[in-house]
């Protein structure tokens, strides 16, 4: 089902990330897409996997390979585009919730740079709003060392 914003001059706007940079411009925060031209096509990258892949994921190996992809890019990187909080870390964040809040304990450490950015994106001012808090342990329950 794809989202539509009925705005007062004009048709709809149709679709996800259309409706979110038209917001996200509306309210001048215009940051949130990127500032650079790399980091504005990063964004724009990050949006279409949600859109793409996290809404038409739903089998548990389409969420391994999700969780698996986002673990490997976040391994040294703060937010999806490098070190800017963006559009991309808030509807992602969404776009994982329910995924993030099924996980058991072991699952969260298997996804550990996942897991990092998670927790700290839900925690990000005015985020989260409705939706439930995930819990993170801080302390790995499991050693490597057998």
């Amino acid at each position: 089902q794809v989202p539509v914003l009925q705005t007062n001059n004009g048709p709809g706007l149709r679709g996800l990330m259309t409706i979110a940079a038209h917001l996200v411009r509306q309210a001048r925060k215009d940051q949130l897409l990127g500032s650079t031209a790399e980091e504005k096509a990063v964004v724009q990258q990050w949006l279409e996997y949600r859109v793409t892949r996290v809404n038409g994921g739903s089998s548990k190996e389409d969420t391994r390979t999700i969780l698996k992809d986002l673990n490997m890019h976040l391994e040294d990187k703060v937010y999806l585009a490098g070190n800017i909080f963006t559009l991309a870390d808030i509807l992602m964040y969404y776009g994982l919730h329910h995924i993030m809040a099924d996980l058991t304990v072991q699952e969260k450490e298997k996804y550990l740079n996942v897991s990092r950015w998670f927790n700290h994106i839900q925690h990000y001012p005015g985020v989260r709003q409705h939706l439930s808090d995930v819990v993170f342990i801080k302390n790995r329950l499991y050693t490597n060392a057998h």
